[in-house]
């Protein structure tokens, strides 16, 4: 899988090259590379962004860096082009599947008041928020979205991982222990500790449905 970033701020990414992302790059499981739209303005001081035609408050990105960008990383078109915006459709665990279908992904990140509808037309395959609030800019998104996707490519994490974790399934995680068995007075739950791998599953299920029910209910539509 290769991720390329499209950004006027490339130094915000230093966190994925540490932990299990930084390690998956160095073993050549996947490669982000973070490119920085100034870099294709078009102009001596390498201005990216302009006031709004119609007025408004602040400036938003102008179509040529980002065309050219764009151009520059993906000549052919043969990368799925996304755009970080709180105007897409919510980022979702079933999304990350459907990402992993492509070989390749541009970001592209929007900063100040956003990017030059034009360049959208033009440019983007879809637009995807992280969720319904906004933000300075989509360094962040690209960051979540980069490690949503990495967790799945083949050899990051082990498949047992992937399995038993929240929405892999459709409802959230059930808790985790580990020793000591008691911790100031409180115990870890009887059964992990019986050896008797059927009733833990049963109960890791049954805490599984709990916790979704209490926390997230919408997650139980049509099971109920």
């Amino acid at each position: 899988m290769k991720i390329t970033i499209l950004t006027l701020f490339p130094e915000m990414f230093a966190p994925l090259n540490e932990s299990i992302i930084g390690r998956a790059q160095a073993a050549g499981k996947i490669e982000l590379s973070v490119v920085n739209i100034r870099d294709f303005a078009q102009n001596k001081h390498m201005k990216c962004d302009d006031y709004p035609f119609g007025g408004g408050a602040g400036m938003v990105m102008m179509p040529q860096p980002v065309g050219s960008a764009i151009e520059a990383v993906d000549p052919d078109h043969t990368a799925r082009r996304i755009y970080m915006s709180p105007k897409g459709k919510t980022f979702k665990q079933s999304t990350v599947f459907e990402l992993l279908r492509f070989d390749r992904l541009v970001l592209l990140c929007g900063h100040y008041e956003g990017i030059d509808q034009r360049a959208l037309d033009m440019y983007i395959d879809e637009e995807i928020s992280i969720g319904d609030y906004v933000l300075t800019g989509g360094e962040l998104p690209a960051m979540v979205v980069c490690d949503c996707i990495a967790r799945y490519v083949d050899g990051v994490i082990s498949e047992g991982s992937l399995v038993d974790e929240s929405f892999a399934s459709g409802g959230l995680e059930y808790p985790q222990y580990t020793r000591p068995a008691i911790y100031k007075g409180k115990a870890v739950p009887e059964v992990l500790l019986s050896g008797d791998h059927k009733k833990i599953d049963e109960w890791r299920a049954e805490q599984s449905k709990k916790l979704t029910k209490e926390r997230r209910p919408d997650l139980l539509k049509g099971e109920e």
